[in-house]
């Protein structure tokens, strides 16, 4: 079964990402704001990637000191999609 989820991101550019997963595989991502093409490269690569070898890559990074990112805030959405 498929399942959408829109995570409101904290301390970043983008302002929300839309993720839909399904059976632990990521199904599709979206990003609302941000560096559109940045977004949608992290969007592209993740497609099709099981959602934990997603969330180990992503997880940490920093953008500018921020101590966080818009791979990271994906990584955090994609965890509340787990729980969810």
């Amino acid at each position: 079964m498929k399942k959408t989820i829109t995570y409101t991101t904290q301390g970043t550019c983008s302002q929300a990402i839309i993720v839909t997963v399904e059976e632990g595989t990521i199904c599709e991502v979206s990003f609302v704001g941000g560096c559109h093409g940045n977004t949608q490269g992290i969007a592209a690569l993740v497609k099709g990637m099981p959602i934990e070898e997603a969330i180990t890559r992503l997880e940490g990074i920093d953008c500018r000191g921020r101590g966080t990112s818009c791979p990271d805030q994906l990584a955090k959405a994609l965890r509340q999609a787990i729980e969810a």
